[in-house]
Order: structure tokens, then C-alpha cells, then sequence
């Protein structure tokens, strides 16, 4: 988790009568950790599953509660001042009582009425049984919500604490936590912008149980991407590996071979670019809003320069192939080169061990590969692939001053989107 993430961010959290309340002790622990600042509206009926004293002690704040609820001139705790001190409010859980009261606009308790005087966009994160949940009177309520300023974190299917099976299960605290940061963090130029990455290092197959890889993690392609989605990208992912953490909402298309990430990545852009043509093709007065986006490439796979020359079905044999084996090899394709990178912003990854040749060989990727921008990543004992942290110097077309970059990844990631932002800011 980055500490400074979420650095002064003044998040609200609001909690009802639901057994998922657990939950919501470990996300304000994220939040927390993340460097925001955090305090809890409780309902009467949270407290019968837990205490005040508890939720005080996570967030290091005094709860506000019916019995705690103070209107001195220089106490934010009352339902109009703490919503002024909050940057968001996210309720969770959600009970299908609340979410039917917030709906028609009742405001029976502080938490109610905190939510009805609240001007900023709301995180509501249902949590029900699947009855209560799927009962029109609820999915009414809900569409009407998403209509007033409210973004529904959707529930999830499992079994649930009445043992019923079905969806209504609050959703995973990660999920909450970067659907969170996302809205604290967005950014007009990269909000719904199509973005595709890839990531990971390709492994080629020998035979059915062998094959060729690299020691690339996919570490700096998935904080890349997560860097883009905190921003409001809309992101798409080629990768081998690294990614099993990352938020549901980045679109994660698993591959393995070098042309299995060439066709996705390929298939990826004509879609990037579709959005774009599709946004222009809607655009009128009537909808100023919908502006063309240039779509970007993020190419940080570390894909083979070579591959087996034949794949072979089965298990080769030792036995067979002796004391010695030579194994035939062919150039691979150069998956950047081959892209059809027109019309999109594309930025390449270049490792290197070499610190005397790096800067020329970037610069020659730059110009033979047609694109925007290369990010050098010069590999040493202190900066070894599968590192948490990174640096890089960006290169960039038509200049000759170069900007380096230096921490952990998604810090490093969330710089170097800054700097493509100002450089490209008008596409």
C-alpha cells in the first residue's frame, strides 16, 4: 500500500445495520494506511454488531452518533459540518433499509441526513440479503440513486450470513478501497481515455512441458494500469503475470506467447480506437461533453527476441535427445514495430544492463519503432527485475531533454502519467 496515496483526503464513512460491517474495519484500515484522514457516522443499528469504541480506535476519530451529535461553533460533529470537513462520503454497509430511506428522501437519523445534505458524489455499497436486494421496491430505489449523485459499488454472490446463496454480499474491501481513490483521484485529462498495456514477460513453448521466459514480473505494466485507473482511464491490460491484484474494473486479457499478446494487444487498439470514433461520430451541441480522446500504448511486456523454431507436442525425452541438445531457435516478430500505431500516443519500455549504450539504444527504439516515447529502466543488483521499487528515464520524440523517475512503482507510475499529461495535454 503507498502511504501518500490518499495523503489529506477526508473520507466519510457511514455504517448501517449489516453483518458486513466487519468489513468496513478493514477498509478504513486501508484508508488509513493510505494517509487519509477518516471519520464514522454509526447508526443505532451498527452499533448492536459493533461498538463505537471500536471504529474510534481504527480510525485514530471520534464516531458521530445520535448521543455525540455537537453543534459548537468549532465541532464538525453534526450531520451539516462533516460533510463540509468530507472530500467523499462512502456508506458501507448499505443495509436495504437505507438505501429505500435515501431513495425517497427520509432522513430519520444522522446518517440520513448527513447523505440528503451531502452535495458531493456518494459511494453506496449495498450489502442484503438476495431477496431484499433483488425486491423491486430496492432495485428501484437503487436506479433512482444512481440518478442523485450516488455511485453503486455493486454487492457480490456468495453465502451469505442467513446462509442463502445469491448476490447481496457487501462487495471486496479492495474493490471499495480503489473505487474510492479513483473518485478522490481522477483527472479530466485521462477520465475515459482508452488505454492498453501490456505487461509481463512472454513464455514460448518448447514442448508441453518446457518452454522460454524472462525474469520480468509484470510489476511496472500492472502498477502502470492501476496508475491509469485511480486517474479514470479506461484500461486495458495484455499481461502474462503480475496482475492478480488489480481492481475488477481493469480489463485483464491473460496471454502466454508473444503472438497471443500481439493479436490481443492488436485487437485491444482497433477497440481503443473504436471509442474514439464512435465519440466523435456522437459529438453535437447537445453533447459537448463527449470529446475525442487520444488513445494511448503502454508496450512494458519484456517479450522474446527469440522463440523455438518447432513446438514439439508432448514431452521431449532425455533419453532421446542425449547428452547434449541443441536447440534451434528463430528471431522473433517485433511486436511495437509491427503495431499500427497511428492515430493513438505510444510509449515503450526498454531494460537494459549496459548503462554506457542505454541512452543510444533508447533513443534508436524511439526513432526504428515509431513511437512517442521510450521509458529506460537500466537493471542493476539495486534495481533487479521483480522489484517493488524502479527508475526510469523517459525519452521522448523531437526532445532532446530527458526526465527521470524514481520509488515505487505506483508512485513512479502516477509521476510519469503527470509528465505525458502536460507534454501531450492538448490530444
Amino acid at each position: 500500500m503507498n502511504e501518500t496515496l490518499l495523503l489529506n483526503k477526508n473520507i466519510l464513512v457511514g455504517v448501517t445495520g449489516s453483518i458486513a460491517i466487519y468489513k468496513t474495519l478493514e477498509l478504513i484500515r486501508l484508508y488509513i494506511k493510505a494517509g487519509a484522514n477518516v471519520k464514522v457516522i454509526m447508526t443505532q443499528s451498527a452499533k448492536k454488531f459493533i461498538a463505537p469504541l471500536t471504529f474510534e480506535t481504527i480510525s485514530q476519530s471520534s464516531v458521530l452518533e445520535e448521543q455525540s451529535e455537537c453543534w459548537d461553533k468549532q465541532s464538525v460533529y453534526n450531520h451539516i459540518a462533516i460533510g463540509k470537513w468530507a472530500d467523499i462520503f462512502v456508506l458501507a454497509p448499505a443495509s436495504a433499509n437505507t438505501i429505500n430511506k435515501l431513495s425517497h428522501g427520509i432522513a430519520d437519523n444522522l446518517l440520513t441526513q448527513t447523505a440528503l445534505a451531502y452535495p458531493k458524489v456518494k459511494l453506496l455499497c449495498p450489502a442484503a440479503n438476495t431477496n431484499m436486494l433483488n425486491n423491486s421496491i430496492t432495485q428501484a430505489s437503487l436506479t433512482m440513486l444512481k440518478s442523485c449523485n450516488y455511485t453503486i459499488i455493486e454487492p457480490v454472490s456468495k453465502e451469505l450470513a442467513c446462509r442463502d446463496i445469491g448476490n447481496g454480499a457487501m462487495s471486496e474491501v479492495d474493490d471499495i478501497f480503489y473505487a474510492t481513490a479513483q473518485e478522490l483521484l481522477k483527472e479530466p485529462y485521462w477520465e475515459n481515455r482508452n488505454v492498453v498495456l501490456s505487461g509481463g514477460g512472454t513464455i514460448e513453448k518448447i514442448d508441453d512441458v518446457r518452454y522460454l521466459s524472462n525474469f520480468s514480473s509484470g510489476k511496472m505494466a500492472s502498477s502502470l494500469a492501476l496508475a491509469l485507473y485511480l486517474k479514470g482511464a479506461n484500461v486495458c491490460l495484455v499481461s502474462s503475470r503480475g496482475h492478480e491484484k488489480l481492481p475488477k474494473a481493469i480489463h485483464v486479457i491473460e496471454v502466454q506467447s508473444s503472438y497471443e499478446m500481439f493479436e490481443y494487444v492488436q485487437d485491444a487498439l482497433r477497440t481503443a480506437k473504436k471509442g474514439k470514433t464512435d465519440s466523435a461520430t456522437h459529438l453535437d451541441d447537445s453533447h459537448p461533453t463527449l470529446i475525442q480522446k487520444t488513445p494511448y500504448l503502454f508496450m512494458a511486456a519484456a517479450v522474446s527476441d527469440y522463440l523455438p523454431a518447432f513446438t514439439q507436442e508432448g514431452k521431449l525425452k532425455k533419453e532421446l535427445l542425449g547428452s547434449s541438445w541443441n536447440l534451434e531457435l528463430k528471431q522473433n516478430m517485433d511486436i511495437v514495430h509491427s503495431l499500427d500505431k497511428q492515430g493513438i500516443i505510444s510509449i515503450g519500455f526498454k531494460a537494459e544492463i549496459d548503462a554506457l549504450v542505454a541512452s543510444n539504444n533508447a533513443k534508436n527504439m524511439l526513432d526504428k519503432k515509431s513511437l512517442d516515447g521510450v521509458c529506460l529502466n537500466i537493471l542493476s543488483q539495486d534495481n533487479p527485475f521483480g522489484s517493488d521499487y524502479n527508475t526510469i528515464e523517459l525519452f521522448l520524440k523531437n526532445q532532446e531533454k530527458t526526465v527521470s523517475f524514481e520509488g515505487d512503482k505506483l508512485t513512479l507510475s502516477l509521476n510519469l502519467l503527470n509528465q505525458l499529461q502536460e507534454v501531450f495535454n492538448e490530444q
